[in-house]
Order: C-alpha cells, then sequence, then structure tokens
C-alpha cells in the first residue's frame, strides 16, 4: 500500500481562496440556454421561462461569477438582439456551432436567472466580428444609470437600474484560426488596448481580461500572452487560461495526473506576465482568469462531427453532451487542487460549462434534471474552501505514468480561516488505496474538533449517473479518518477524490 506524508503551517500561505475562483460558463451552445435552463414547457419554469429545477441545482452547485455568453459563439454575436421585445427579435444564423440562434433568451433574461441562482454577470464582448464602438454601447447599456441613448433604452426595456456588471472578457480565444474574426497577437492586443481604454473612459473601475492562448498546445502559446501583454499591460487586469482534459486510450493514470499540465500551464503564463512586467519596470502584477476549464472528451467530439449543408442549421441540437464517469470525477477534483494551489496568482475561474453542454449538470426535455458526477466534487470544494490557501508539503510514494514520468501518488490543497482547515485529496493509483498521515500540530485552534471526510471513489470507476439512473453515483463518507495528537490518518480508496474537514 503507498504511503504519503503531508504537513501544513499556517506560515505559509499561497493566498486568499476568492470567491470568483468558483465561476462557471453558459454559451449559447447545444442545448445549455435552450431546453436547458430555459424550457419555457417544463412543469417548473417560473414566468420567464426558466427551469425551477435546474435554478435549486445550480444553487447547490455554489458558482459565483458566471461568463456569458460565450465562448465561440461571442464572436458572432450581436448584443443588441438581445435585448427589447422577445417577439420582435431577430434569429441569426451561430456560425460557430452551426445552429440558428432565436435570441430568446438576452442580457435581460439572463440576468434575472442569474439573481435567481445568486451568481454575478462575467460579460464577453464580441472582438471577432464587431470592435471598440459596440463594446462600449454595450457597457454604456449595462453600467450607465441613464441620461443617455443607451441607458434610457435599457431603462425603456424594463431595467430601471444599471446592470452593474464588473468583470468583462476582451473577445474569446482570439489566437484560435477557428474563431471568426481571427488575428494574431499583436492585431489583437492593439484591438483589446483600444477598446479595453475606451471602456475605462465610461467605467474606470471595471475588471478587464484579455485573451491569452486557447490551450497550452497552442503553436503560438507563450509568444501569443507576451506578445498580446505588451500590448495592453497597463490595460488589463487579467490574461485568461483555457484547458481541457480527456482520458485517452485507457491511459487512466495520466489522466487522473492532469493536474500536472494545468500546473505547467500556470506556472507558464505567470512567469510569461512577470516577464513583461518587468521589462516594463512596472509595479502592477497581472492575474490570470482560467475562464475555461473542465474534461471534455473533444476527441470523441471532432470524431463525430458532421457536414451539414446551407440549408440545415437546427435550434438548440444535442451537442457536446458528455456522460462523465467516477473517473472523469477524480480527474476534475484534481484540477480543482491545482487551481487552489494557484490562488495567489489565479483570482478567477470559470468551469465551462454548467448545463447539458460538457456540464455537471444534465436535463431532460419535460423531464428530470440530475447531477453528474462531475458536479460533487466542485459542490463540495465551492462549500468548504474559504479563506487562505496552504501550501501542503508532500513527502510519500510517488507513480509512473506514460505522459508526465513519475509523479506523487497523491495530490492535495488545503485551506483555513482559522476555525475550520479543509484538505482536499486525490488519490492517483488505479489499483491501490494509499495511506496519508498529514501533520496538522501547527495550525493550533484551526485544527481541532470534529473530523469528517467525504469524497467520490466506486468500484466501477466507470459509473455513470444517466437518465435511467440518475443517483447511481453521488458523495460517499470515508469512516477511516481518524485524528490524534495533531495527526489526522486516512485511507484513500483507489481512484478517488476526497475533502477532509477538521473543525
Amino acid at each position: 500500500m503507498p504511503r504519503v506524508h503531508l504537513s501544513l503551517d499556517p506560515a505559509f500561505t499561497i493566498g486568499p481562496v476568492r470567491r470568483r475562483l468558483f465561476g462557471g460558463f453558459v454559451e449559447h451552445l447545444g442545448r445549455h440556454v435552450y431546453d436547458g435552463i430555459h424550457e419555457p414547457n417544463h412543469p417548473t419554469a417560473d414566468e420567464q421561462g426558466f427551469r425551477q429545477d435546474v435554478i435549486e441545482l445550480v444553487k447547490e452547485l455554489g458558482v459565483t461569477t458566471i461568463r456569458y455568453p460565450g465562448g465561440n459563439f461571442v464572436s458572432g454575436y450581436n448584443w443588441e438582439d438581445g435585448v427589447g421585445p422577445v417577439d420582435q427579435r431577430p434569429r441569426r444564423l451561430d456560425l460557430a456551432w452551426h445552429a440558428t440562434e432565436t435570441n430568446q433568451v438576452g442580457l435581460h433574461e439572463f440576468s434575472h436567472w442569474l439573481d435567481q441562482v445568486g451568481s454575478d454577470l462575467m460579460l464577453a464582448v464580441n472582438l471577432g466580428t464587431r470592435g471598440t464602438k459596440e463594446a462600449i454601447e454595450l457597457l454604456e447599456y449595462t453600467n450607465v444609470p441613464g441620461g443617455t441613448t443607451r441607458s434610457e433604452e435599457r431603462k425603456a426595456n424594463g431595467r430601471e437600474r444599471p446592470f452593474d456588471v464588473r468583470m468583462w472578457c476582451l473577445g474569446n480565444e482570439m489566437d484560435g484560426p477557428w474563431q471568426l474574426g481571427h488575428r494574431n497577437a499583436v492585431d489583437y492586443g492593439k484591438l483589446a488596448s483600444r477598446t479595453a481604454k475606451a471602456m475605462r473612459q465610461i467605467d474606470p473601475d471595471i475588471d478587464l481580461v484579455a485573451c491569452g492562448s486557447s490551450g497550452r498546445g497552442m503553436p503560438t502559446f507563450g509568444a501569443w500572452e507576451r506578445e498580446v501583454l505588451e500590448q495592453t499591460y497597463d490595460d488589463v487586469d487579467y490574461i485568461s487560461c483555457h484547458a481541457y482534459y480527456e482520458e485517452k486510450d485507457g491511459d487512466l493514470v495520466s489522466f487522473l495526473s492532469s493536474g500536472i499540465d494545468m500546473d505547467q500551464f500556470i506556472r507558464s503564463v505567470v512567469e510569461t506576465a512577470d516577464h513583461v512586467k518587468a521589462a516594463r519596470k512596472s509595479d502592477k502584477t497581472i492575474e490570470i482568469s482560467f475562464d475555461e476549464w473542465n474534461v471534455w472528451y473533444i476527441t470523441d467530439w471532432e470524431a463525430q462531427q458532421k457536414t451539414y449543408t446551407i440549408d440545415e442549421w437546427p435550434i438548440a441540437p444535442r451537442q457536446l453532451e458528455d456522460i462523465y464517469s467516477v473517473a472523469d470525477a477524480v480527474a476534475f477534483g484534481g484540477l480543482m487542487i491545482t487551481l487552489l494551489n494557484h490562488a495567489d496568482r489565479v483570482a478567477s475561474a470559470s468551469l465551462a460549462q454548467l448545463v447539458n453542454v460538457i456540464a455537471p449538470i444534465m436535463t431532460e426535455p419535460n423531464g428530470p434534471a440530475w447531477r453528474q458526477t462531475t458536479f460533487f466534487p466542485f459542490s463540495l470544494t465551492s462549500q468548504l474552501a474559504q479563506g487562505q490557501a496552504l501550501k501542503v508539503a508532500i513527502d510519500g510514494d510517488t507513480i509512473d505514468t506514460p505522459v508526465y514520468g513519475a509523479v506523487p501518488v497523491v495530490d492535495a490543497a488545503a485551506t483555513t480561516d482559522g476555525e475550520r482547515t479543509s484538505v482536499f485529496l486525490i488519490n492517483r493509483s488505479t489499483d491501490a488505496a494509499t495511506t496519508v498521515t498529514l501533520d496538522l500540530g501547527r495550525l493550533g485552534a484551526s485544527a481541532t474538533g470534529s473530523v469528517s471526510a467525504q469524497g467520490i471513489w466506486d468500484d466501477d470507476v466507470h459509473a455513470k449517473n444517466t437518465l435511467e439512473d440518475t443517483e447511481r453515483v453521488g458523495l460517499r463518507t470515508n469512516d477511516t479518518a481518524t485524528f490524534e495528537d495533531g495527526t489526522l490518518t486516512i485511507e484513500l480508496p483507489a481512484t478517488s477524490w476526497t475533502a477532509v474537514t477538521i473543525g
């Protein structure tokens, strides 16, 4: 049985756990909006057509700031199409996902939904087919109290008070050739800088996110971040990261170690941003918005793509509806551990996405809504991770992986708010339980009291929650946890993610 020893010290902190770290992402894609969060004929629908059963699950999930409306979708989106009388809104071709966008849900409707789930809006502007003018008009519409054409238009459309959107994305994945309006780094950086300066002339206190690379594997990765930040450093607050992971060729142990890649991704972007900071002799620090991350079987999706004709533009087709297993949830929990371990620089993160589309929540038209396996590590971490993220010293056995070589068999993150300490653990071994001892003696009062441990594991790592069996997988209690003389001992099942709370 592998063995690992962990230790914590309140003197060694990483940074504050900011609530934006538990953000989400809603894109007009597939059945995410229509037949997902919005289904007017569903028995639970409210007066605006939003499913109340979905709202309750999103609230339970614990998402904070939600990015909207895309994603690739935003690079062809006219925000004006989504405001005003619903019955007068135009239908548009969604070139990103080859569908028809009905615009029945737009800014006002989505804000109504956010008010019910208790989350803030993170709004993306179209810098693909549009530009600075459209971005500042949208900002005027959302944030100016009144007295101007756009702000009065908002009032006429039923919203007296401003939306007061605090966080804005300057486009989406502009390094990607698939993106409408794709540009090179310098051209995008110049456009983002112009747009940011103009937006701050309206509202100087907004937070702005420049597009980083759409993936660490992009051929321009690194150079893109440097060149974009050379153009925008004084104008933005964040640079974005996007990453998706999947099990490939049956290599489960490498998949469970995906946090290694995410860690290297974050470190590279931080180093690049700090290089630009040093070269500019700036006192300002750029932080990271990891505003797309998840498990996504993109290889399967690409293989299943069909060729559409010019007369095929379906409304809300089933797209990207991955059904997640226990193994997926464990790898997912490992990614959350990595994000917590970079709480000093990852100030915001958005799980992509929330409902039906590579999502922790699934729905059936006129039927139930249910939790996927990935729901559980997100909801529990959002609930328990409070206060300061602590550095975790890890000493113990390693495990060999085909992709990353030898890696620690257990990865961990920890947080404390002075009264309660939470430790998040992943056992990457696919065939053996691992005994973990955790030295908490230096935490003092925050390491006394009751101990509880919950997590996700199963004899069948491929078990899933489906329409036929919506509750096959859920959180389980780990009864092996003991606590004596400042040392916690717990046995982690093979292929498992666990959250331990003390206090």
